[in-house]
């Protein structure tokens, strides 16, 4: 395993792989830098009218949108053609998100208090309205996996819609309105054929779709108490999981839309058959291992495996009831690219990651790390066995595979006196080599074919 130098960068979110794997993306305030993703040489360096606060990748790799809010700008980049160059000025009506269409040639832009989504075309220069956007961000939009359609969640006379556009013309192919309180977001199914909805936190309510506008199901775990927070497809299209605040995973089929499982996060794991097989990896320190400077946690961990789970004790952190937005329930949860495997994470136990075997319906591994895990990503690489990364804010990343956990120290995690702590990291689309990002620095690591 191979780490590269640390670079700098300003912007933690603002740095990621290009689709095709070939680049990376990072911006130093208003530079946008490409580098190669093999030597990390700068391939394109490029100056915004002002600090960069969002990029995206266009899906064929060709372009860069770089988002300049206090401007209400957008400028545009083309890494193989340096010296062309797109600029687009929203003006008066203000700038709250921007992102690439399906196809990588049209732009859409939200404008402030989301009066209204502006579909920009490249190709001819031309303009299209959406009109009404609940939401001004990637939250209530999706597209179909044809690329040929989109559905946009609106808010119009108090009531939640839902309206699907056509890609190629932007005219609106269906309208209909939605039995929701507060709709929170909108997910179309990796085949394309349906679309998933849920509501506010206040109002358990799960909806599926057809693009058509009928209403297919209607699911309601409990009533009275904080409902959804989660809910994902899995990348075959045969299950929907849901994640909720009263820390339960329930995971429904596509065919008759009913619960096929329901995972629960418990402090202690007692004898139950969904966690009759399951291996739990705790992360101890090494002893006689220095102490970090910044945590005051061991700089030299391994992981044990504990072989009686009835003694197993997962650390459970109360939340305030006289806070707002509770720090319990299912927040992290996703599918593995063969969708046998999902992984959940419960707010109330953060140093906690549970790993669950779809197929066999039980608990397949528990990891116990000493801090709060951060981020946690599978491998996107679908002909590997599963492989799972992730970080908890330190200078070492974590792995979990079928056959055990390990624990990898970054070289150059302390560099001039300063340590680098790995906040979040980003898989390559082959999955050969990880982004490793910390606040203001970020290093490459490459994994070897056989690992």
């Amino acid at each position: 395993m191979d780490f590269s130098e640390l670079y700098n960068h300003t912007a933690p979110n603002l740095c990621k792989f290009s689709p095709s794997g070939k680049y990376i993306a990072t911006t130093v305030k208003y530079r946008l830098v490409i580098r190669d993703v093999e030597t990390l040489q700068i391939v394109q360096l490029y100056s915004c009218l002002d600090i960069i606060q969002e990029l995206e990748w266009s899906p064929d790799s060709q372009y860069v949108l770089c988002v300049m809010y206090k401007r209400a700008t957008i400028q545009v980049w083309c890494v193989d053609q340096p010296k062309w160059t797109c600029k687009i000025d929203e003006g008066p009506a203000g700038l709250s998100f921007a992102r690439w269409s399906s196809d990588g040639r049209n732009i859409l832009s939200t404008a402030e208090f989301q009066i209204r989504i502006t579909v920009w075309s490249l190709v001819n220069r031309s303009m299209s309205y959406l009109r009404s956007p609940k939401f001004p961000g990637t939250q209530g939009i999706s597209f179909s996996p044809d690329q040929k359609y989109v559905v946009i969640a609106e808010r119009k006379d108090c009531k939640d819609y839902l309206s699907v556009y056509s890609c190629e013309s932007w005219e609106t192919v269906k309208t209909f309105k939605v039995d929701t309180s507060d709709l929170v977001d909108v997910s179309w199914s990796p085949d394309g054929s349906n679309v998933v909805i849920w509501d506010s936190p206040l109002d358990y309510k799960l909806l599926v779709y057809s693009p058509d506008g009928r209403l297919l199901s209607r699911y309601q775990a409990y009533e009275n108490a904080l409902g959804i927070r989660t809910v994902q497809w899995s990348p075959n299209s045969q299950f929907v999981s849901v994640g909720s605040f009263d820390q339960k995973l329930r995971i429904l089929n596509h065919i008759t839309w009913k619960i096929l499982a329901e995972f629960s996060h418990p402090q202690e794991l007692l004898k139950n058959p969904t966690f009759a097989n399951v291996i739990v990896y705790k992360e101890v320190g090494v002893e006689n291992s220095p102490v970090s400077s910044l945590d005051g946690f061991p700089l030299q961990t391994k992981y044990i495996v504990i072989d009686d789970v009835s003694n197993v004790s997962v650390p459970f952190v109360k939340p305030l009831p006289d806070k707002p937005n509770p720090k319990v329930g299912v927040s992290l949860q996703s599918w593995s690219s063969d969708s046998r495997l999902i992984l959940t994470k419960n707010s109330a136990m953060p140093t906690a990651l549970w790993i669950w075997d779809v197929s066999k319906l039980s608990l397949l591994a528990l990891i116990l790390q000493l801090q709060p895990v951060k981020t946690a990503k599978w491998d996107p690489n679908k002909t590997r066995a599963p492989r799972l990364a992730l970080c908890t804010s330190n200078g070492k990343i974590y792995f979990w595979r079928p056959n055990g956990c390990s624990c990898v120290v970054i070289p150059l995690a302390e560099e001039n006196g300063i340590e680098f702590q790995v906040n979040s990291l980003e898989w390559s689309p082959d999955g050969n080599s990880l982004l490793l990002i910390g606040k203001d620095r970020f290093s490459s690591c490459y994994l070897p074919d056989d690992w």
